[in-house]
């Protein structure tokens, strides 16, 4: 029971994002706020690229290949300006991370994980930071598209 309701509140908690991929159009994909270095498109695959990250490391997908390109590059490459790419990359990692947390059994939600990114935290605490983290980026994508040039 407690899975499927954390499911559930990661799947409301993506909803701030992919609403707006509703809205993005592929000349959206270039906008910055100045003067942040992250365009729209970066921060759609940076999501994914963390999604993917979280099913592998923290949720223990193990079969799953990841290369965050976003993580490893540290900055906006420009590369990314294929609205349907991005779309599909970002259904895959929401995917892969359903999966993921479905996995999870009742009684591994309090045990805890380390990783270098944020110390040691329970798994349903770990959860969370996906959740904020989506919200976060999805709170700057709003800004860009209102903003952004």
């Amino acid at each position: 029971m407690m899975t499927e309701n954390l499911l559930m509140l990661w799947e409301e908690g993506r909803t701030r994002f992919t609403k707006l991929l509703d809205v993005v159009a592929e000349d959206d994909l270039p906008k910055k706020l100045s003067p942040s270095p992250n365009s729209i498109g970066f921060l759609i695959r940076h999501i994914g690229d963390v999604e993917m990250l979280f099913a592998k490391n923290v949720f223990q997908l193990k079969e799953i290949q990841v290369h965050a390109k976003t993580v490893i590059a540290q900055k906006d490459t420009g590369e990314w300006i294929t609205l349907a790419e991005l779309k599909e990359y970002v259904h895959q990692s929401a995917t892969v991370l359903r999966k993921a947390i479905l996995q999870v059994k009742e009684e591994s939600w309090e045990q805890s994980i380390t990783t270098k990114e944020f110390g040691t935290k329970t798994m349903a605490e770990a959860l969370g930071r996906i959740v904020t983290h989506t919200a976060y980026h999805a709170g700057q994508l709003g800004i860009i598209l209102k903003y952004g040039q």
